[in-house]
């Protein structure tokens, strides 16, 4: 069962500092894609020390177990949700679906002005949670991670580039845009953090290597 409910003041006050390390990244086109803040380099050091280190196990795994998508607000499901917060003058009809903006694709800087040129990306991918400890999870607690768009999980990008992606971890799969590297490594490690997931050892090596250059 994941612990990330007693972790939550801990995320408010690491989010804080995030954000205040974060902030000049708000001035460049990376930034043009809303994804929630994550923690600061030196916090994502931190968490990653924590993590448990163990072999994954995808036995069992189905796509259907994680339910997607949900009813975020109003008439807005999850993806209708992210595709309004991470574009740009985006317009919206009555049933919330996108019929006009702009997205910048921070993965692969490329940017669509039609949403069907663009995925909903779980940054932490739906097999990897599986893989990490979620086959252990109640069917709610799966729905509320697939869902999430508190924490730095879901983030509109370039449809081509995230089925590239897969269900690869940083081992074998990081954005093509080295300029967005470590926002990327650092929302992993927040979001394994948070949903208590375990990293095997190529992805934590990995991941130590790309945090230290950030």
């Amino acid at each position: 069962m994941p612990k990330f409910y007693a972790r939550r003041r801990a995320s408010i006050l690491a989010a804080l500092t995030g954000l205040i390390a974060s902030a000049a990244l708000f001035n460049s086109p990376s930034a043009s894609a809303a994804l929630p803040t994550p923690v600061s380099a030196a916090t994502a050091r931190s968490y990653l020390s924590q993590l448990t280190v163990a072999t994954e196990n995808r036995t069992g795994y189905n796509r259907d177990l994680f339910p997607t998508w949900i009813t975020i607000s109003g008439t807005c499901n999850t993806r209708e949700y992210v595709l309004k917060r991470d574009g740009t003058n985006v317009v919206t009809n009555s049933a919330c679906t996108a019929t006009s903006g702009s997205w910048y694709s921070p993965y692969d800087g490329a940017t669509w002005t039609s949403a069907s040129d663009l995925d909903i990306d779980h940054l932490v991918p739906l097999a990897e949670a599986w893989d990490s400890g979620a086959g252990a999870w109640t069917t709610a607690q799966r729905q509320a991670f697939a869902n999430d768009v508190t924490r730095p999980q879901l983030l509109a990008v370039t449809d081509n580039v995230n089925q590239a992606k897969g269900d690869q971890d940083p081992a074998t799969w990081m954005p093509s845009r080295t300029a967005y590297r470590c926002t990327y490594v650092r929302a992993w490690v927040q979001v394994k953090y948070y949903y208590d997931l375990s990293v095997d050892s190529a992805e934590k090596s990995a991941l130590q290597g790309h945090l230290a250059n950030c």
